[in-house]
């Protein structure tokens, strides 16, 4: 492999730490947020793996956002592009269709700490939590 490469490489692997971290964030605000709706949904007998799954999906219905909003832009800078640099560009629709995937999935892998927190949630903490 070209140093280039090793370099985009490595900048992309740091971007999608950074994004995933800010997924993980935003997913431990909104949990903090809900503590009281958690307390009560536990509290009427939801199963812990329900409200799991609840954040998991939250989460990575956010990384599809945002592969989605990357794809929008990525694509109106490819067709904008070409006229200012004089050359063209090839838009791959897998390269499109993984990038997604791979937004999802880091929604996914970072999401997991937040929603297994809210599924730990004791209903009696999370009631009296004001």
């Amino acid at each position: 492999m070209s140093r280039l490469t090793i370099l985009l490489t490595g900048i992309a692997a740091l971007a999608l730490l950074v994004g995933g971290i800010g997924v993980m964030n935003i997913m431990l605000v909104s949990v903090t947020e809900r503590t009281r709706e958690i307390g009560l949904r536990k509290a009427l007998g939801a199963a812990p793996a329900t409200i799991r799954n609840q954040f998991l999906i939250e989460a990575m219905i956010l990384g599809l956002s945002g592969g989605a909003i990357g794809v929008v832009m990525g694509v109106g800078l490819a067709l904008v592009l070409p006229s200012v640099l004089g050359s063209t560009i090839v838009i791959s629709g897998l390269a499109l269709v993984v990038s997604v995937a791979v937004a999802v999935g880091i929604g996914a892998v970072f999401g997991v700490y937040p929603a297994a927190r809210a599924a730990r949630l004791a209903p009696i903490d999370a009631l009296r939590d004001q």
